[in-house]
């Protein structure tokens, strides 16, 4: 028995007593993915990425363990709701317009501690004064530098469109305003150089393109590498006692954590194992969420149908946002269906030995937005479902 037809057996036991669709967590696999993450980061302590677990349970569960340290959130509201939970250091690592949460941060000296947000524009100073609505606590407030590759003098930018602050003197800059700003303190700088961390470097079938994404990446942290240095100490002229310069992520945490201006490493998606991290040189983790999917129907020869399925990731539409049948081995999609929204056809030799009512397991494109679909996870050790825990969606909070 190969180990996937393994995992399959023991998630079809722990399951027995559960009708699909059903999503669930083995805890094996995610606490050995949790090790890996701090071997790689090589001391510093790893942020947690709360829209990659989405699950305040295993929050709780990754954020117990030596190495982990704090929680970049991705919303101001789903900030505050952690916050008022009891986690006490929240980064949130996208700037917001919510008026209604400004206005509460600033009035609640707990949370005002606890939360720190994201500015990379005086504009959004303004836009946080005017929400205060009264509120006289003091904001904490992180820089976010844009980690973009620039190349040939501007022409061509590889890297996610996110700050528009790219220089040691524009971020430093805005730290100054910041400073002569009432009511606000830089703590921390951030940089997610999303090209090398998101990005695979050993795409299969596809070597020339795997070589190319390796070339570019190295290019990449060589050049961030000298100007996160050069940010930080000049963010540190003008705020000596900054907190925290974070950077990372899941694919390239040793890599960032080998920069002496990086303080702590952010990562999420390292602990599920999502399919997009599949394609890394760097590192290989075991699936550690998954959902099954009941079958419904026997077409014919060699087809399968399971109930639903569609469940896409964002990015970029393709192929590669799409769920993955992962147990038993050997299914495929139908190129003329696809992943359905009601009901998806499944190809395969497989196909043949599967019954009405059992599941095939998949594995979403990316970690935390398989939450959005389901209200529980169980949580499996062994071959047993040891405890069942709500997602976000499960305890009513849909932040996007």
């Amino acid at each position: 028995m190969t180990a996937r037809a393994a995992d399959r057996a023991r998630y079809d036991r722990a399951t027995a007593h559960l009708d699909a669709p059903v999503a669930i967590v083995d805890l094996d696999a995610f606490d050995a993915n949790a090790d890996d993450l701090v071997r790689r980061a090589g001391g510093k302590p790893i942020r947690v990425a709360s829209k990659s677990v989405r699950c305040r349970a295993l929050l709780e569960r990754a954020l117990a363990r030596d190495g982990f340290a704090g929680l970049m959130s991705f919303t101001l509201a789903e900030s505050l709701w952690l916050a008022r939970s009891g986690f006490e250091d929240v980064l949130l690592a996208y700037p917001s317009a919510d008026r209604a949460g400004y206005a509460e941060l600033a009035a609640d000296p707990k949370l005002a501690a606890a939360v720190t947000v994201m500015v990379d524009d005086p504009a959004q100073l303004r836009f946080i004064d005017e929400a205060r609505d009264g509120g006289r606590e003091e904001v904490r407030v992180c820089l976010e530098l844009d980690t973009s590759l620039r190349l040939f003098g501007g022409r061509v930018r590889v890297g996610a469109r996110r700050s528009p602050l790219h220089s040691p003197a524009e971020v430093a800059g805005l730290a100054r305003a910041v400073a002569r700003r009432p009511g606000f303190r830089v703590v921390g700088v951030m940089a997610y150089e999303g090209h090398v961390a998101g990005v695979g470097d050993a795409v299969a079938g596809r070597p020339l393109r795997s070589r190319a994404v390796r070339l570019m990446q190295a290019a990449a942290r060589r050049e961030l590498a000298e100007r996160r240095a050069a940010v930080v100490r000049a963010v540190r002229a003008v705020v000596p006692d900054l907190e925290f310069v974070n950077g990372g992520g899941t694919g390239s945490v040793q890599h960032t954590a080998a920069e002496d201006a990086v303080t702590e490493i952010a990562a999420g998606s390292g602990l599920y194992v999502p399919r997009l991290f599949d394609n890394y040189t760097s590192f290989s983790g075991r699936p550690a969420a998954l959902f099954a999917q009941p079958v419904v129907r026997r077409p014919g020869v060699g087809v399968v149908t399971v109930l639903g399925g569609g469940y896409p990731a964002s990015g970029a539409a393709g192929a590669d946002r799409l769920p993955v049948p992962h147990l038993p081995e050997g299914l495929r999609y139908d190129p003329q269906e696809g992943a359905g929204e009601v009901q998806t056809p499944l190809l395969g030799s497989p196909a043949d030995d599967l019954l009405i009512g059992d599941k095939v397991w998949f594995r979403h494109a990316k970690a935390g937005e398989l939450c959005e679909r389901f209200d529980a996870l169980h949580l499996v050790e062994g071959d047993a479902v040891t405890a069942t825990v709500p997602t976000y969606r499960g305890e009513g909070r849909t932040f996007l």
